[in-house]
């Protein structure tokens, strides 16, 4: 088994508040990598989006959840530097 990481390495959500406790490989077994948001059955959810895309999305969600808009953007800026969109430039 690899790294366990204590966030999401697509959208960068603590894995420990993941309502299912991660997402889910082939296999079935569940992920190290990834949040059930954006990993299902060894699958990103949204394969298309972009890491843009991304941070706009936890920022909308973050808002949902009743945090400041304008720390949002201090949240979500390490979202580029994830496993996911590292290969990415």
């Amino acid at each position: 088994m690899g790294v366990a990481y204590k966030n999401c390495q697509s959208c960068g959500m603590p894995l420990a508040r993941d309502e299912q406790g991660g997402g889910t490989e082939k296999s079935g077994s569940k992920s190290t990598m990834y949040c059930s948001h954006c990993y299902q059955h060894g699958a990103f959810t949204m394969p298309d989006l972009t890491v843009e895309e991304m941070r706009e999305l936890v920022k909308g969600k973050l808002v949902e959840f009743g945090f400041p808009r304008f720390l949002t953007g201090l949240f979500t800026r390490n979202i580029p530097k994830l496993q996911r969109w590292s290969s990415h430039k």
